[in-house]
């Protein structure tokens, strides 16, 4: 009888637990206080790091218990766009837009490490191997910060984009990015054109990648073999299959969600994408009064 009592107790724990884990991730997490949103990125565990696109400050929640808090209250005049968090290095990397700026962050304290003056509108960031490259969607430039031993940075130099991607016809040209896990190839969206570009992040030639038309295309994320790219005022997220060499690709799913509010920016964490709702369709600045992060299955 005590074999079968604990039998039937141990059973019943393994339900329990497993009950916890299958628990499904809130749809919709507040980002308390914010007044604008536009970058998501993801960080150890199911944390997450959000931005507050006019006054800069980061916000850090956790993408399965819903819970979200403000984390950096950034000084005065910086802004938050793209965002990237190098958990090797400890550091969060986020891109300043009209600011020009660049900004880097200690992920433990929130303590301001680094700020670059970049160029005209730094709009994303990716960091690929030993280094940050950020955007520019008003210049045909990618700006690389070098990241050596322990995360020290070094200066800036500018990698001037050549070939189809160095469009400047639009509004917003080069938007969101992604790199390769070498590092040996680089991925730019060019809002204005609808499409995606490899960028040879040596010499800075471009060439289109395929078969693939994105409009209203915003951020971007690479993550094996798929390429989730976000159609912001479409309210939809792209999953594209890419050939091994990624000068092709095809949209095999298009996900969607009834919380998506233009979107601008993608993070993943295990089966789920979460996008931050940056609501452009209330206004430039936006005027909606709350904001919040939506994750959808993958």
């Amino acid at each position: 009888m005590r074999r079968v009592a604990l039998f039937v107790l141990v059973l019943g724990l393994i339900s329990i637990a497993t009950a916890g884990l299958a628990s499904p991730a809130p749809e919709v997490i507040v980002l308390p206080g914010a007044t604008s949103a536009e970058g998501i990125a993801t960080g150890a565990g199911s944390t997450f790091y959000a931005g507050d696109l006019f006054t800069g400050d980061i916000f850090r929640g956790d993408l399965r218990s819903g819970e979200a808090e403000l984390f950096i209250d950034a000084p005065a005049a910086r802004m938050a766009l793209g965002l990237k968090a190098a958990l090797q290095y400890d550091l969060l990397f986020v891109a300043g837009g009209p600011t020009g700026q660049g900004y880097v962050y200690d992920l433990t304290t929130g303590a301001t490490v680094a700020v670059f003056q970049l160029g005209t509108f730094i709009n994303d960031v990716v960091v690929a191997k030993d280094a940050a490259w950020f955007t520019d969607s008003a210049q045909a430039n990618l700006y690389r910060v070098p990241i050596g031993p322990g995360g020290t940075l070094g200066a800036v130099t500018t990698l001037t984009i050549t070939g189809p991607a160095a469009n400047l016809g639009f509004d917003f040209n080069i938007n969101g990015i992604a790199a390769t896990p070498d590092g040996k190839l680089l991925i730019v969206a060019h809002s204005g054109l609808g499409a995606l570009f490899t960028v040879d992040p040596e010499t800075g030639e471009s060439s289109a990648i395929a078969g693939v038309a994105v409009p209203s295309v915003d951020g971007i994320l690479l993550e094996s073999g798929r390429l989730y790219a976000v159609q912001n005022f479409l309210n939809q997220i792209a999953e594209i299959r890419l050939s091994p060499d990624l000068s092709s690709g095809s949209v095999e799913n298009l996900i969607t969600s009834p919380h998506f509010q233009v979107p601008a920016t993608v993070a993943r964490h295990g089966n789920l994408l979460a996008v931050v709702n940056a609501k452009f369709d209330t206004g430039f600045p936006p005027t909606a009064t709350t904001y919040e992060v939506v994750t959808v299955s993958r």
